[in-house]
């Protein structure tokens, strides 16, 4: 007799908990990636600013789960469902079925209705941006040396702005400090690179946002230690290859800049928006789907959304916000539902995340941390952060490899991988 056949369509911390927690149920696995790896996408900025390569922070699916005997992978994008027939359509037309689904398809940048602005200011969210923002980044010191005659030209390349000082904008921010006052400063014979201007806009009233107000104030002293200008109640109105135009304090600023950078909001994936046109599912005004107390789809007992693209409530009915031990939990969660509904157990109790905390690192041993409801900030801080990305890093290899170039790195403040390597970016003359 055949196995139910469980599809997970998505190889993050979320769809690779869920594959590896059903390793004992009787249930044939597949996961469905169109990328044969796993990203651990909280250090991509790390990529994007040279810290580490884009093979430290990636892990071949197919390696993670070799061992496990009822999971096997499938390179393929998920483009179409049809939640009667109980079939996935694929980008080249192929087509797989499913007894239950697991949607962990992640999520996209949000530009808020100017996807415009996506060509001017990306977001370190894939390998392919990260290595491009990586590329914008190095070139501009190139060009700035270039130009060294025209000053208007220098004061241009050598001004980064950075839109959204949520977690990812301060990790930017702060490395882009310690690049231009430290890792570059005496590279260069025409230019200084430490009078580089560094500039991190954000919307709302603080940095960090979502995390305590004391710790947000510390966050924001740690960067401005830095020497990043942190603009805050500052409304971005356009961006283009020369300039981000802002609000702020109700006057309009212009600033020329070659270099924009993203760290916004999140926005659903083409594929999680199918999801919910098919399923006929609730949406919040992000797009994720809202999902019952079992993270199933409403009238949809076998389709199960985790990760960035569910909209899971929370203390307090708040949404649980996208973060990995959100997605991790939630997918180890999944795999016990599915597991008790084959015991032909009864009702399952509802999904409750255990929050051990939130951190945000701004630069070396400079960090804040919410731990279990401590708040930390400052050199502690930062290990605590080092030390539990070291161990969210899925190969042991990587965890080695990363330690080794953290090492270096705050011995020496090289970073070893910046490489000015892929397309060409706007503006680039």
């Amino acid at each position: 007799m055949a196995q139910p056949r469980v599809i997970i369509i998505g190889g993050g911390f979320g769809g690779l908990a869920a594959a590896s927690h059903l390793r004992r149920a009787p249930v044939d696995v597949t996961l469905l990636d169109r990328r044969n790896f796993h990203l651990f996408q909280p250090l991509m900025y790390q990529v994007a600013t040279g810290s580490l390569s884009p093979g430290e922070i990636a892990a071949p699916l197919r390696s993670i789960l070799s061992r496990q005997r009822n999971a096997r992978v499938l390179l393929g994008e998920a483009v179409d469902l049809d939640p009667v027939a109980k079939t996935i359509v694929l980008r080249d037309g192929g087509s797989i079925g499913y007894d239950t689904l697991v949607v962990a398809t992640g999520s996209d940048t949000s530009y808020y209705g100017h996807d415009e602005w996506r060509s001017f200011a990306q977001c370190p969210k894939s390998l392919e941006e990260g290595t491009f923002i990586r590329r914008k980044i190095f070139y501009a010191f190139e060009a700035a040396e270039r130009h060294a005659a025209d000053p208007q030209a220098v004061a241009a390349w050598l001004t980064f702005v950075i839109v959204g000082a949520g977690a990812t904008g301060l990790e930017m921010a702060g490395a882009l400090a310690e690049i231009a006052r430290q890792t570059m400063r005496h590279d260069f014979r025409a230019i200084h690179p430490q009078s580089a201007r560094i500039v991190l806009i954000e919307a709302a009233p603080r940095v960090l946002p979502g995390y305590p107000e004391d710790l947000s104030r510390h966050a924001r002293a740690l960067v401005e230690r830095l020497g990043v200008e942190v603009l805050v109640g500052a409304r971005v109105q356009a961006i283009d290859e020369d300039s981000v135009t802002f609000e702020h304090e109700g006057m309009p600023t212009r600033l020329p800049t070659k270099t924009a950078l993203w760290a916004g909001g999140i926005a659903p994936t083409a594929f999680g928006e199918r999801v919910a046109q098919r399923t006929g599912a609730p949406t919040d005004r992000a797009g994720r789907i809202k999902v019952n107390a079992d993270l199933t789809v409403p009238d949809h007992p076998d389709i199960f959304v985790i990760g960035d693209l569910a909209s899971a409530a929370g203390p307090g009915n708040a949404p649980l916000p996208g973060l990995a031990p959100v997605a991790m939990q939630e997918g180890a969660y999944t795999a016990r539902v599915i597991g008790a509904r084959l015991r032909g157990a009864g009702v399952t109790p509802p999904f409750r995340y255990f929050n051990r905390g939130d951190m945000a690192v701004i630069g070396r041993a400079a960090a804040v941390a919410n731990i279990f409801g401590v708040h930390v900030w400052g050199w502690p801080a930062w290990v605590i952060w080092l030390f539990i990305h070291l161990l969210y890093i899925v190969e042991f290899q990587s965890r080695v490899l990363v330690f080794i170039e953290w090492g270096f790195l705050y011995l020496t403040w090289s970073r070893g991988a910046r490489l000015i390597a892929g397309p060409e970016a706007p503006g680039e003359p």
